[in-house]
C-alpha cells in the first residue's frame, strides 16, 4: 500500500501492526516524515502533485489519499496517478456540504471551524472545497468505478442517503 500524504504515519502504523500491511508513504511535511520514520515506517518526502509520476505502473495493490485530495493543486491528475500506481485507491476527504458547515455560513456568515476543518480560512491547507456530490459527479465524469463508500458523522457511520448533508467525512474505494 502507498499512503500519499501520510502525515505522521498513524494510519500506516495501524495497518502494519493490526493487519500486517506492507505500507509505504509519501509526505510533503519534513516534520511528519521524521515522525513517520520514527515509527519505523518507510516514508519519503515528496509532493503528490509532482512526485507520483516517479512510481511505476501497478507498483502497489492499493493507494491511499486520506484527507489530502482537497489540498492538491491538481486533484484530477493525482487521482489518475493513484489509479495508475495502485489497482485500487482509497480516497477520503472532509465534506464541505455537511449541515454544520452550511449552518455556520448561513447564520454566522463566516467559513466554519470544525473538528474536521480546524483551520481558519486564511491558514487552511485546503484549496479545493468539495462535497460528497461533487466527488460523485467527478468520479462519473472520469469514468471511474466506486467499489465501496463510507460516510462518517463524528465517529459514527452513516448511510449513503443524504450523505451530502449528513456526513462530515467521506471515504471512497475506487478503481478504473
Amino acid at each position: 500500500m502507498l499512503d500519499v500524504g501520510c502525515g505522521d504515519g498513524a494510519l500506516m502504523a495501524a495497518l502494519r501492526d493490526g493487519k500486517g500491511v506492507d505500507a509505504r508513504g509519501l509526505e510533503l511535511d519534513p516534520g511528519n516524515v521524521a515522525a513517520a520514520m520514527g515509527r519505523g515506517l518507510s516514508v519519503v518526502q515528496g509532493d503528490a502533485d509532482v512526485d507520483l509520476a516517479d512510481y511505476r505502473d501497478g507498483s502497489f495493490d492499493y493507494a491511499v489519499l486520506s484527507q489530502t485530495l482537497q489540498t492538491c493543486h491538481a486533484p484530477d491528475r493525482v487521482l489518475g496517478e493513484l489509479l495508475r500506481i495502485g489497482g485500487r485507491a482509497f480516497v477520503s476527504f472532509p465534506n464541505f456540504a455537511h449541515w454544520r458547515v452550511r449552518m455556520s455560513l448561513l447564520w454566522g456568515g463566516r467559513m466554519p471551524v470544525t473538528r474536521l476543518l480546524p483551520e481558519r480560512w486564511y491558514d487552511t491547507p485546503n484549496i479545493h472545497h468539495l462535497t460528497v456530490d461533487d466527488f460523485r459527479a467527478f468520479v462519473r465524469e472520469q469514468g471511474l468505478t466506486v467499489e465501496r463508500e463510507w460516510f462518517l458523522a463524528g465517529d459514527r457511520r452513516r448511510g449513503s442517503g443524504a450523505a451530502n448533508l449528513l456526513a462530515e467525512h467521506a471515504i471512497f474505494l475506487l478503481r478504473r
